[in-house]
């Protein structure tokens, strides 16, 4: 199994996916002149949501309403899982880290979500071999839905914790009573930001922050509309369950409807991803300075966390094909383990700027992109590959 493992590994660190993420973490690295022009990293972003929706829809529209039923009942655990993730997740940071609680928290919220781009990662690892004849890796049809449906219990986590920390004394600035530089009269101001991995606006810890008009703002209530917009409407849902719908409703209308747009939404797919990994790659180089805030503790996480979480996936996965008598295959096992291991890195960072502006803007980022997102493309598929065949051979479900 270690030898398969090691292969696989390698086999997978030199594909070209994964190059085009290292060129981009050498940018920052070597210090090349080179910024990646954030109005092509919106375009590739809405693509692959667009894409991987579209792929899921056409697919769904193929499948009889049992499989469809048993899709909605494993969409649930799935719900569940990501939120009871994301509770651990907290513990783990308040336990072995140093972290303010507002951080462990939002931090928290991050790794009870999941990231699109881990999962179109791991999307073009499988269709890769799917082409090459193991059909084994096949997911099922319905886990783009999965994507969306596993994004929204870190949202809820983030803002039900630092409701807590609210009530208990929190200060503006995010500090409670027991920490240090508590200040219960500190007002807090927001700056806009712009959207996108590589600039997440400015802190609302920084002291000589304005905002736009110089008024003080309140973060809105977790029941407020603008909220529950931000969390079931984010742009990235928005995308991604539209073009699951377009993708089912023209599917249902025949193949022919659709392969006219499949060379777009298909064929190009793992093109433009190497594109988007090279932007990510450059991304994750400049968040590992803002480690050094977290501490060694909050970097072994980092790292520890996806393998944790990605496990408990498959073992929840295992559970429950065996409760329902149906073997679901590798590939399912795969990216079920990488929506649980993976972090966000767009949904909790859009509420984390309208809700929580006491956490830092920085560490979690620190921690989702440059460790988590690196570990998982790079080391962790081949992992969680090995671990899901383990796992059905020792434990078979039917």
């Amino acid at each position: 199994m270690f030898q398969t493992f090691i292969n696989n590994v390698l086999h997978n660190l030199f594909k070209p996916l994964l190059l085009f993420f290292y060129m981009g973490f050498l940018v920052p690295i070597l210090k090349v002149e080179f910024e990646f022009p954030h109005i092509i990293y919106q375009g590739l972003t809405i693509y692959l949501l667009v894409s991987i929706g579209w792929h899921g829809g056409e697919e769904l529209a193929k499948l009889d309403n049992t499989v469809l039923t048993q899709a909605l009942k494993f969409m649930g655990v799935g719900f569940v899982t990501n939120f009871i993730i994301g509770i651990v997740a907290y513990i783990l940071l308040r336990s072995f880290t140093k972290l303010r609680k507002v951080d462990s928290a939002t931090v928290a919220g991050y790794y009870g979500s999941d990231s699109a781009g881990t999962f179109a990662t791991c999307m073009g690892v499988l269709n890769g071999l799917v082409a090459a004849g193991q059909l084994e890796y096949r997911p099922a049809a319905y886990m783009p839905v999965m994507l969306a449906v596993m994004e929204i219990p870190g949202c809820l986590v983030a803002l039900y914790l630092v409701s807590r920390l609210r009530h208990a004394g929190m200060d503006a600035l995010g500090h409670m009573p027991d920490e240090e530089g508590y200040d219960p009269k500190a007002l807090a101001l927001i700056v806009p930001g712009e959207e996108g991995p590589g600039n997440h606006g400015s802190s609302a810890n920084d002291p000589t922050a304005v905002d736009e008009i110089g008024v003080v703002k309140e973060p809105p209530g977790i029941f407020s509309p603008a909220m529950l917009h931000e969390v079931f409407l984010n742009p990235g849902l928005f995308l991604l369950f539209g073009g699951i719908v377009i993708g089912f409703v023209g599917q249902k209308q025949g193949q022919k409807v659709v392969e006219v747009d499949d060379p777009v939404f298909l064929n190009l797919f793992q093109g433009l991803l190497c594109l988007f990994l090279l932007e990510m790659g450059m991304t994750a180089s400049r968040k590992l300075k803002d480690l050094k805030r977290g501490g060694v503790s909050f970097i072994i996480l980092g790292i520890a966390m996806p393998i944790l979480f990605a496990t408990t996936g498959i073992t929840v996965a295992h559970v429950f094909s065996m409760m329902v008598h149906q073997e679901l295959t590798l590939g399912t096992y795969v990216l079920f383990s990488v929506l649980c291991g993976a972090s966000s890195y767009i949904a909790v960072p859009a509420v984390q700027r309208l809700a929580i502006p006491e956490a830092s803007p920085t560490l979690p980022l620190a921690a989702s992109l440059g460790l988590t997102f690196s570990f998982n493309v790079t080391i962790g598929i081949p992992l969680y590959i090995e671990i899901a065949k383990a796992m059905m051979k020792a434990f078979p479900a039917v």
